[in-house]
């Protein structure tokens, strides 16, 4: 018996298994600052120097606050039913997707994911050789890179799999240093370079393309930027003590934190182009450059805590998102195979090299997953959910649908990536192919097309078929 009391509770901090109020973990600080800690890793100062190109100062902090803060809001509304329920976001998209269609995708998403962990591993390496050059000692990047990118993934490993706990009080130390690490790099930004001359700078605009569209561009980057926390941001509050706890601490972590470190990445990008003319997105060159090789200890704080920190929430949220879909697969195993992935991919690198394509494409996934769960979960199965048939209890399998996969709702992300990429936006060769996308960005029409095919579905004969729970639900 205890042996199965001890599985439960396993299962239930990194597994699947519904947490009871009584198990939750985490406060509202201790969410916001795991979930902060999860989202500023270098891959902001990347996305930064991405946007300051083409933007102006003003555009740029625009830019960059309202499409997040405006999309990690709307993401954020099954947070709600992720802590009422005590379960996350892919428990609930058996009910959209069917059972097996959760297995394909939360394997395909959780594959996508990994690549931002291989970009912020490779950040590390290349941040830590610098920072090394900038102390005399000269590392050879072809030997290294590989090297010290495999070290930041096993790092992170080694917290992943102390579960929930090592990660809330690793957060609690690393993100509370981050954040003022952060405000302080803006300080000495604007210190070492004029504000009238980082105001001053033109942006580039791209071959071919106006100002609207400029800034839509850049917009896009910011949009797949805050769609990439989506599948992910409900693993975690389900932690969370209290459903107001969890929706804003995830709301504020994704919403202003991440945001506000990507804005930290842009104004260095653009002291650096006013102080030698090449935009740069690696904090520890910027701030050698703009503040003198003494501040560049501050970018060992950032870069080793941030990028580690992250590895390890990073590893714990997408391993539950494959469990979610292969439940019976030990989390361990899970974690050591992620490991590998991110390791290999921080090796070849080339995710970094083709940044922009990179989240746009995964976006292009995840959007209309977060339409349809949003229309779902309010409007189409009007917050209620059958907890009988997500968990498969014989005798209740409403969501096996045909074979396992909800046919409605594969054929929504199958559309909704396709008319995209056919007739708004190719983000991989970057082509504007509507006025759609300057409106809504490509990455924003996946979400919305989604979520619209998703309502109009279910105001045809094919309602019953999504609505197969109806008499199979529990009071809640």
């Amino acid at each position: 018996m205890s042996k199965n009391l001890d599985y439960i509770k396993q299962e239930s901090v990194t597994g699947v298994v519904p947490m009871m109020k009584g198990e939750r973990l985490y406060s509202f600080i201790d969410l916001f600052l795991t979930t902060s800690g999860f989202a500023i890793a270098t891959w902001c100062y990347t996305q930064g120097a991405y946007v300051a190109q083409f933007l102006s100062f003003k555009q740029l902090l625009i830019n960059i606050f309202c499409f997040n803060i405006v999309w990690v809001l709307i993401e954020c509304i099954p947070v709600l039913f992720a802590v009422r329920y005590g379960i996350d976001l892919w428990i609930w998209l058996r009910s959209v997707l069917g059972s097996k269609g959760v297995a394909v995708l939360s394997i395909v998403i959780s594959l996508a994911n990994f690549g931002w962990y291989a970009v912020a591993a490779n950040l590390f390496s290349s941040s830590m050789i610098n920072l090394a050059g900038n102390f005399g000692l000269s590392l050879n990047p072809f030997i290294w890179n590989p090297i010290l990118g495999t070290f930041c993934v096993v790092l992170g490993t080694l917290i992943a799999l102390g579960g929930p706990e090592v990660i809330k009080w690793s957060n609690r130390f690393l993100v509370t240093a981050l954040l003022a690490v952060g405000v302080i790099i803006v300080v000495l930004c604007f210190v070492a370079v004029p504000l009238s001359d980082i105001m001053a700078v033109k942006p580039v605009l791209q071959n071919g393309t106006t100002p609207l569209q400029n800034f839509m561009l850049s917009a896009e980057g910011n949009v797949a930027f805050a769609f990439s926390w989506s599948t992910q941001a409900l693993i975690m509050p389900r932690l969370a003590k209290t459903e107001r706890s969890g929706f804003w601490a995830t709301s504020l972590s994704y919403g202003v934190v991440a945001p506000f470190f990507v804005c930290a990445g842009s104004v260095m990008a653009l002291a650096m182009f006013v102080r030698t003319g090449v935009f740069e997105s690696d904090p520890t060159r910027m701030l050698a450059t703009l503040c003198g090789p003494g501040f560049a200890i501050l970018s060992l704080l950032l870069v080793a805590f941030a990028n580690v920190g992250t590895q390890g929430t990073g590893s714990y949220v997408n391993c539950m998102i494959v469990k979610s879909g292969l439940p019976k697969v030990s989390y361990r195993l899970l974690v050591i195979l992620a490991m590998v992935y991110v390791s290999a991919l921080t090796i070849w690198g080339g995710v970094q090299q083709n940044f922009g394509a990179f989240i746009s494409l995964a976006a292009y996934i995840q959007g209309p997953i977060i339409g349809m769960i949003v229309v779902d979960y309010l409007i189409v199965r009007k917050r209620k959910l059958s907890l009988k048939s997500a968990y498969f209890m014989e005798g209740h399998d409403s969501y096996k649908y045909t074979n396992g996969f909800n046919i409605v709702g594969l054929a929504c992300v199958i559309i909704a990536f396709a008319v995209t990429i056919l007739f708004v936006y190719n983000p991989y060769n970057g082509t504007i192919k509507s006025d759609i996308f300057l409106l809504t960005t490509g990455s924003g029409f996946t979400a919305l097309f989604g979520g619209l095919l998703y309502w109009l579905a279910s105001l045809t004969p094919l309602k019953k078929y999504m609505l197969r729970d109806r008499d199979d639900l529990e009071i809640v």
